[in-house]
């Protein structure tokens, strides 16, 4: 280093030294005021689940109001993770939101559209549900069995209509894995959300939906739906009875809905150091296990370190069947 260069960084030194400790000391004191989880869904889906009673944990854990933000702007949550990867990385605006979040900006690419985010612009947090989607279809419909909705999906194609929640969201990409295995054509009618694509199986608008047993179960005990087939590798708890698709004869057809918190990537680490330890806390509160647990969807808590190796895998299996299932409307 030269004599200039030296005289140069010397003089920025008490600058550094001034603003660094004042950074550290906002970092340690966080949080002093409200923080906004965006979820980019309307309420009543998945992740509106899972965002609500996490919420109220973490208010009571970090003693700041936690304000769920449901952004309703379809596009399969593709404008609410957008809204979240913009954010100030300062730790007041999470975002919670479901496996779809690797899956948009592949989708984008496939139509040669720049993505509006990309997955390496946020930090995991915490796993909070994992589940397998469930297919549903209303209670007066005529198919009993699996079999029988694919029987007659092969005598009218394109003409069962199924809801999702906006294109190459989580609903849209499991039923086209399964109308593809099964080489059926369904009628896709794109919604805002889970919440309003559940509002169309009931009332008659479509007929088909792929969801998460969270939100189908109190309807299916009501009697106002019937459960024809599972996405996971195995039958679960709360849906004993359900064949998965693989029982029944569709190898390559899995998949989960998945429910994680997320900050912005260059988040400081005292900050993301408090919120996993926060969540961690959350996860164990008996009023969130209490509330997953009566909606059929018990807790799946997983850390930061080992949910990023999780959505690793997991991303790359569903960025492959979107790869498969290429261009759909």
């Amino acid at each position: 280093m030269n004599r200039r260069e030296l005289l140069k960084a010397t003089a920025a030194l008490p600058l550094l030294q001034a603003v660094r400790p004042d950074r550290a000391l906002a970092d340690t004191a966080w949080p002093t005021h409200t923080i906004s989880m965006i979820v980019p869904f309307p309420a009543g889906g998945q992740a509106d689940l899972a965002a609500r009673p996490v919420a109220l944990a973490l208010e009571n854990i970090l003693g700041k109001s936690v304000i769920v933000d449901n952004r309703a702007g379809g596009a399969g949550g593709a404008i609410g993770n957008a809204a979240a990867a913009r954010a100030e990385p300062d730790g007041y605006t999470l975002l919670m939101t479901l496996s779809s979040l690797a899956v948009l900006p592949e989708a984008d690419r496939l139509f040669d559209r720049p993505p509006v985010y990309e997955v390496s612009q946020f930090a995991p947090i915490a796993r909070v549900l994992a589940d397998p989607t469930l297919l549903a279809v209303p209670a007066s419909a005529p198919w009993k069995t699996l079999e029988d909705f694919v029987a007659d999906a092969k005598r009218r194609p394109g003409e069962i209509r199924y809801g999702s929640s906006g294109p190459y969201g989580t609903l849209h990409v499991a039923m086209e894995m399964f109308a593809a295995s099964a080489g059926i054509k369904l009628l896709h009618i794109p919604f805002r959300g889970a919440g309003p694509a559940l509002n169309a199986i009931l009332t008659g608008t479509v007929e088909a939906l792929a969801s998460a047993p969270g939100t189908l179960k109190q309807q299916v005990d009501d009697g106002r739906m019937r459960v024809l087939a599972n996405w996971g590798a195995e039958r679960i708890a709360s849906f004993p009875d359900l064949p998965t698709f693989k029982e029944r004869g569709y190898k390559d057809v899995e998949f989960y809905i998945w429910a994680g918190l997320f900050a912005q990537k260059a988040l400081p680490e005292p900050i993301m150091t408090k919120l996993r330890e926060a969540m961690a806390k959350a996860a164990k509160s008996p009023e969130v296990i209490k509330t997953f647990d009566t909606a059929g969807s018990p807790v799946a808590y997983m850390d930061a370190p080992e949910f990023s190796k999780f959505i690793e895998a997991d991303s790359a299996r569903l960025v492959a069947a979107v790869k498969r299932i290429g261009r759909v409307e």
